[in-house]
Protein backbone atom coordinates (compact mmCIF):
# COMPACT_ATOMS: atom_id res chain seq x y z
CA UNK A 1 0.00 0.00 0.00
CA UNK A 2 1.36 3.44 -0.57
CA UNK A 3 -1.67 6.15 -1.50
CA UNK A 4 -1.22 9.59 0.15
CA UNK A 5 -4.17 11.98 0.74
CA UNK A 6 -3.30 15.71 1.12
CA UNK A 7 -6.49 17.62 2.27
CA UNK A 8 -6.52 21.75 2.62
CA UNK A 9 -3.12 21.66 2.81
CA UNK A 10 -1.28 25.06 3.75
CA UNK A 11 2.06 26.39 4.59
CA UNK A 12 2.86 29.74 6.13
CA UNK A 13 6.31 30.91 6.70
CA UNK A 14 5.52 34.53 8.81
CA UNK A 15 4.08 36.30 6.22
CA UNK A 16 4.69 34.20 3.24
CA UNK A 17 2.41 31.45 2.12
CA UNK A 18 4.44 29.11 0.23
CA UNK A 19 1.50 26.88 -0.65
CA UNK A 20 -2.26 27.41 -0.05
CA UNK A 21 -4.86 24.86 0.71
CA UNK A 22 -3.58 22.03 -1.74
CA UNK A 23 -5.87 18.88 -2.25
CA UNK A 24 -4.35 15.72 -3.80
CA UNK A 25 -3.93 12.01 -3.98
CA UNK A 26 -1.54 9.82 -5.35
CA UNK A 27 -2.95 6.19 -5.43
CA UNK A 28 -1.25 2.97 -4.62
CA UNK A 29 1.36 2.02 -7.07
CA UNK A 30 1.04 5.46 -9.21
CA UNK A 31 3.53 7.52 -10.75
CA UNK A 32 2.96 11.45 -10.24
CA UNK A 33 4.83 14.40 -11.23
CA UNK A 34 4.33 17.63 -9.95
CA UNK A 35 5.21 20.58 -11.62
CA UNK A 36 4.79 24.94 -11.21
CA UNK A 37 7.12 28.04 -11.16
CA UNK A 38 10.22 28.06 -9.42
CA UNK A 39 9.06 28.97 -6.16
CA UNK A 40 5.57 27.93 -5.94
CA UNK A 41 5.91 25.01 -3.12
CA UNK A 42 6.53 21.85 -4.98
CA UNK A 43 9.73 20.97 -2.38
CA UNK A 44 7.97 22.32 0.66
CA UNK A 45 5.12 19.89 -0.13
CA UNK A 46 7.65 17.09 -0.57
CA UNK A 47 8.89 18.17 2.56
CA UNK A 48 5.50 18.21 4.31
CA UNK A 49 5.21 14.67 3.06
CA UNK A 50 8.19 13.54 4.60
CA UNK A 51 7.17 14.77 7.87
CA UNK A 52 10.56 16.73 7.35
CA UNK A 53 8.49 20.45 7.85
CA UNK A 54 4.77 20.64 9.86
CA UNK A 55 1.49 22.28 7.40
CA UNK A 56 0.44 25.25 9.03
CA UNK A 57 -3.30 23.91 7.86
CA UNK A 58 -4.77 21.32 6.57
CA UNK A 59 -3.47 17.15 7.05
CA UNK A 60 -1.63 14.22 5.11
CA UNK A 61 -2.01 11.04 4.99
CA UNK A 62 -0.40 8.15 4.13
CA UNK A 63 -2.89 4.69 3.52
CA UNK A 64 -5.02 6.39 6.29
CA UNK A 65 -2.78 7.26 8.64
CA UNK A 66 -2.23 10.76 9.25
CA UNK A 67 1.66 12.01 9.07
CA UNK A 68 2.95 13.13 12.14
CA UNK A 69 6.84 13.82 12.80
CA UNK A 70 9.04 11.97 10.41
CA UNK A 71 7.33 9.77 7.70
CA UNK A 72 9.65 6.64 8.03
CA UNK A 73 7.34 4.97 5.29
CA UNK A 74 9.02 7.46 2.60
CA UNK A 75 12.27 7.55 0.47
CA UNK A 76 13.63 10.27 -0.36
CA UNK A 77 15.61 11.02 -3.59
CA UNK A 78 17.59 14.29 -3.68
CA UNK A 79 19.16 16.64 -6.50
CA UNK A 80 22.09 16.51 -5.07
CA UNK A 81 23.91 13.50 -4.51
CA UNK A 82 23.30 12.91 -0.74
CA UNK A 83 25.89 9.90 -0.54
CA UNK A 84 28.07 9.45 2.58
CA UNK A 85 31.33 9.90 0.73
CA UNK A 86 33.21 7.47 3.03
CA UNK A 87 30.99 4.46 2.66
CA UNK A 88 31.21 2.03 -0.11
CA UNK A 89 28.15 1.87 -2.50
CA UNK A 90 27.26 -1.50 -0.62
CA UNK A 91 27.71 0.96 2.62
CA UNK A 92 25.49 3.71 0.77
CA UNK A 93 22.51 1.04 0.37
CA UNK A 94 22.83 -0.61 3.47
CA UNK A 95 22.54 2.55 5.89
CA UNK A 96 18.62 2.72 6.23
CA UNK A 97 18.34 -1.22 7.09
CA UNK A 98 21.37 -0.95 9.01
CA UNK A 99 19.85 1.49 11.04
CA UNK A 100 16.31 -0.23 11.35
CA UNK A 101 18.66 -3.34 13.05
CA UNK A 102 18.85 -5.82 10.63
CA UNK A 103 21.08 -8.59 10.87
CA UNK A 104 24.57 -8.23 8.56
CA UNK A 105 22.87 -10.99 6.39
CA UNK A 106 19.53 -9.97 5.87
CA UNK A 107 21.48 -6.18 4.71
CA UNK A 108 23.60 -7.87 2.67
CA UNK A 109 20.82 -9.53 0.92
CA UNK A 110 18.80 -6.51 0.32
CA UNK A 111 21.72 -4.10 -0.81
CA UNK A 112 22.82 -6.93 -3.82
CA UNK A 113 19.07 -6.99 -4.86
CA UNK A 114 19.24 -3.15 -5.43
CA UNK A 115 22.61 -3.05 -6.88
CA UNK A 116 21.65 -5.88 -9.38
CA UNK A 117 18.32 -3.87 -9.83
CA UNK A 118 19.79 -0.67 -10.88
CA UNK A 119 23.03 -2.28 -12.35
CA UNK A 120 25.88 -1.70 -10.65
CA UNK A 121 26.94 -4.94 -9.84
CA UNK A 122 30.84 -4.87 -10.27
CA UNK A 123 30.81 -1.28 -8.43
CA UNK A 124 29.75 -2.42 -5.03
CA UNK A 125 32.71 -1.51 -2.90
CA UNK A 126 33.49 1.98 -4.89
CA UNK A 127 33.19 5.25 -3.20
CA UNK A 128 30.83 7.89 -4.30
CA UNK A 129 34.20 10.05 -5.47
CA UNK A 130 34.86 6.76 -8.22
CA UNK A 131 31.53 6.90 -9.70
CA UNK A 132 29.83 9.14 -12.28
CA UNK A 133 26.51 11.63 -11.61
CA UNK A 134 23.98 8.96 -12.58
CA UNK A 135 26.11 6.12 -11.47
CA UNK A 136 25.65 8.12 -8.23
CA UNK A 137 21.76 8.65 -8.54
CA UNK A 138 21.30 4.97 -9.16
CA UNK A 139 23.03 4.35 -5.76
CA UNK A 140 20.57 6.99 -4.24
CA UNK A 141 17.76 5.07 -5.50
CA UNK A 142 18.89 2.05 -4.68
CA UNK A 143 19.58 3.69 -1.27
CA UNK A 144 15.56 5.03 -0.84
CA UNK A 145 14.11 1.38 -2.15
CA UNK A 146 16.33 -0.55 0.37
CA UNK A 147 14.24 0.34 3.04
CA UNK A 148 11.19 -0.79 1.55
CA UNK A 149 8.91 2.97 1.64
CA UNK A 150 5.48 2.65 0.67
CA UNK A 151 5.85 6.55 -0.88
CA UNK A 152 9.02 7.51 -2.99
CA UNK A 153 9.59 11.55 -2.90
CA UNK A 154 12.13 12.45 -6.10
CA UNK A 155 13.06 15.71 -5.68
CA UNK A 156 14.66 16.55 -9.48
CA UNK A 157 16.67 13.67 -9.23
CA UNK A 158 18.04 13.75 -12.30
CA UNK A 159 18.31 18.03 -12.70
CA UNK A 160 22.28 17.99 -12.31
CA UNK A 161 22.63 15.55 -15.52
CA UNK A 162 23.33 16.10 -18.82
CA UNK A 163 20.61 15.73 -21.65
CA UNK A 164 21.59 11.92 -22.77
CA UNK A 165 22.13 10.56 -19.20
CA UNK A 166 18.96 11.77 -18.02
CA UNK A 167 17.05 10.26 -20.71
CA UNK A 168 18.79 7.02 -19.64
CA UNK A 169 18.24 7.09 -16.32
CA UNK A 170 14.18 8.40 -16.89
CA UNK A 171 14.06 4.86 -18.75
CA UNK A 172 15.95 3.29 -15.83
CA UNK A 173 13.69 4.76 -13.16
CA UNK A 174 10.85 3.37 -14.90
CA UNK A 175 11.99 0.03 -15.66
CA UNK A 176 12.84 -0.23 -11.46
CA UNK A 177 9.15 1.09 -10.52
CA UNK A 178 7.65 -0.82 -12.64
CA UNK A 179 9.26 -4.20 -10.72
CA UNK A 180 8.94 -2.87 -7.23
CA UNK A 181 5.55 -0.40 -8.38
CA UNK A 182 6.04 1.86 -5.54
CA UNK A 183 3.86 4.97 -5.28
CA UNK A 184 5.76 8.00 -6.05
CA UNK A 185 6.04 11.45 -6.08
CA UNK A 186 7.77 13.09 -8.42
CA UNK A 187 9.10 17.18 -8.58
CA UNK A 188 10.53 18.53 -11.92
CA UNK A 189 11.17 21.54 -14.24
CA UNK A 190 10.73 19.36 -17.52
CA UNK A 191 7.32 18.63 -18.95
CA UNK A 192 8.94 16.32 -21.32
CA UNK A 193 10.26 14.43 -18.04
CA UNK A 194 6.53 14.64 -16.75
CA UNK A 195 5.05 12.91 -19.53
CA UNK A 196 7.65 10.14 -20.16
CA UNK A 197 7.64 9.09 -16.79
CA UNK A 198 3.98 9.90 -15.28
CA UNK A 199 0.28 8.24 -14.67
CA UNK A 200 -0.57 12.18 -13.75
CA UNK A 201 0.86 15.85 -14.46
CA UNK A 202 -0.20 18.43 -11.68
CA UNK A 203 0.50 21.73 -12.88
CA UNK A 204 0.78 23.87 -10.11
CA UNK A 205 -0.12 27.60 -9.86
CA UNK A 206 2.41 30.36 -9.07
CA UNK A 207 3.00 31.68 -5.51
CA UNK A 208 0.86 30.61 -3.58
CA UNK A 209 0.87 27.00 -5.01
CA UNK A 210 -1.84 24.82 -5.21
CA UNK A 211 -3.25 22.69 -7.17
CA UNK A 212 -4.39 24.44 -10.64
CA UNK A 213 -5.02 21.10 -13.20
CA UNK A 214 -4.43 17.54 -13.38
CA UNK A 215 -3.41 15.70 -16.66
CA UNK A 216 -4.12 12.28 -16.97
CA UNK A 217 -1.28 10.46 -19.14
CA UNK A 218 -2.72 7.31 -20.24
CA UNK A 219 -0.09 6.87 -22.79
CA UNK A 220 0.64 3.46 -23.10
CA UNK A 221 4.24 2.20 -21.77
CA UNK A 222 6.81 1.99 -23.51
CA UNK A 223 6.49 5.76 -24.39
CA UNK A 224 7.75 6.99 -27.65
CA UNK A 225 8.90 10.84 -27.20
CA UNK A 226 8.44 11.65 -30.10
CA UNK A 227 4.86 10.10 -30.83
CA UNK A 228 1.51 12.28 -31.88
CA UNK A 229 0.07 11.51 -28.69
CA UNK A 230 3.05 12.57 -26.23
CA UNK A 231 2.96 15.92 -27.96
CA UNK A 232 -0.16 16.68 -27.37
CA UNK A 233 -0.06 15.92 -24.20
CA UNK A 234 3.16 17.89 -24.10
CA UNK A 235 1.66 20.96 -25.54
CA UNK A 236 -1.39 20.96 -23.18
CA UNK A 237 0.95 20.93 -20.10
CA UNK A 238 2.83 23.38 -21.84
CA UNK A 239 0.44 25.80 -22.20
CA UNK A 240 -1.24 25.25 -18.49
CA UNK A 241 2.58 25.56 -16.96
CA UNK A 242 3.49 28.89 -19.04
CA UNK A 243 0.73 30.89 -18.14
CA UNK A 244 1.45 30.29 -14.20
CA UNK A 245 5.11 30.70 -15.21
CA UNK A 246 3.98 34.41 -16.88
CA UNK A 247 1.76 34.95 -13.87
CA UNK A 248 4.66 34.56 -11.91
CA UNK A 249 6.67 36.60 -13.45
CA UNK A 250 4.35 39.50 -13.49
CA UNK A 251 3.97 39.03 -10.07
CA UNK A 252 7.29 38.94 -8.72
Amino acid sequence: MGRLALQGVSRRFNNFIAVSDVNLEVEDGEFVCLLGPSGCGKTTLLRLVAGLDTPTEGELFLDGKRIEGVNKECGFVFQEYVLFPWRTVRENIEFGPEVKGLPKEERERISQHYIDLVGLRGFEDHYPLELSGGMKQRVGIARAYANHPKLLLMDEPFGALDAQTRNLMQAELLRIWEKEHISALFVTHSVDEAVYLSDRVVVMSARPGTVKEIFENNLPRPRVRTSLEANLLRDSVLRSLGAEIKRAAGKY
